[in-house]
C-alpha cells in the first residue's frame, strides 16, 4: 500500500540530496514546491521494469531494491537505494521505459519530481543542470566499480566494503561521523544479494569477522568494533 503525502513539502528530500547541495534557498523551494511524497509499505512497488517513465524518484526514508527479471523468470538484484539516493533519472531524461523494478524492502517516504516540472527546471538553472550532470556521473562511477568489485573481489572484501558503505551512508544522512552501530536494512537474502553471494556464505564472513574481532553482531545490528582492520579487509 501507498500512500500520498501533500503535506510532506517540509521533509528533507530535496535538502539531504547530493545533486540539489549548493543552491540557493529560493531555488531549493522552487524544487521543494514541485515535489510530491508517498509512503510505501514493505513490499509494494514503485514501479515495474517496462512501465513508462515520466518521474525522477528520491528515497526519502526506508530502502528500495532495483531488480531486472531474466528470460527464465529469475530476479536479479541490481542495486540498492538508501535515504538520499535517487533513481528513475534515466528513463526520465531519455523518455524510456523502465530497465528495472523498484520494490520497496524497508517501508519509507519515496518523493517524486514530474518530467514536466522538472526538465523545465533544469533548462533554466544551469547550476541545477550542473549539479544533476555531475551527480550522475557519480552515480555511474559508483555501478562501475560495484559491478567490477562483484567479479573481482572475494566475498569477504565486498561484504567490508558494503559494511563501510553503509557507515558512510548514516554519516550522510544524519551529519555524523562514520557510524560504529550499522542496522542492516534488509532481510539476509537481500543483505546477501548486495555483495552477489549467499546467505549462508554471508553468515559466514559475518563470523570470520566476528572472530577476528572486527564487528559484534547482534540480531540486525552490526557493531564495528575495528574501522582500520575493516579498512584494511576492504583493502581501501
Amino acid at each position: 500500500m501507498n500512500m500520498n503525502c501533500n503535506t510532506c513539502h517540509n521533509n528533507p528530500c530535496v535538502r539531504q540530496v547530493p545533486v540539489f547541495q549548493g543552491l540557493s534557498d529560493h531555488d531549493l523551494h522552487i524544487v521543494e514546491s514541485i515535489i510530491e511524497s508517498n509512503y510505501y509499505t514493505k513490499g509494494n512497488l514503485v514501479f515495474r521494469e517496462g512501465e513508462q517513465s515520466e518521474s525522477l524518484f528520491i528515497v526519502n526514508n526506508g530502502l528500495i531494491k532495483l531488480t531486472q527479471n531474466n528470460t527464465e523468470g529469475k530476479q536479479h538484484v541490481l542495486r540498492f537505494l538508501f535515504p538520499g539516493d535517487y533513481f528513475g533519472q534515466f528513463a526520465l531524461l531519455h523518455n524510456k521505459r523502465h530497465y528495472a523494478t523498484a520494490e520497496v524492502v524497508e517501508s519509507g517516504l519515496v518523493c517524486r519530481i514530474h518530467r514536466k516540472d522538472f526538465l523545465p527546471l533544469i533548462e533554466r538553472n544551469a547550476a541545477l543542470a550542473f549539479s544533476f550532470l555531475m551527480s550522475m556521473s557519480e552515480q555511474l562511477q559508483q555501478a562501475d566499480e560495484l559491478a567490477g568489485s562483484l567479479h573481482i573481489l572475494e566475498a569477504e572484501k565486498r561484504l567490508a566494503r558494503l559494511l563501510l558503505h553503509l557507515s558512510s551512508k548514516n554519516q550522510q544522512e544524519h551529519g555524523t561521523e562514520p557510524a560504529s552501530k550499522i542496522h542492516l536494512p534488509a532481510a539476509k537474502k537481500d543483505f546477501a544479494a548486495m555483495i552477489g553471494t549467499t546467505p549462508e556464505t554471508l553468515s559466514r564472513k559475518l563470523n570470520k569477522f566476528e572472530a577476528m574481532k572486527i564487528i559484534e553482531v547482534k540480531n540486525r545490528t552490526v557493531v564495528i568494533l575495528d574501522i582500520k582492520m575493516l579498512y584494511k579487509v576492504a583493502e581501501l
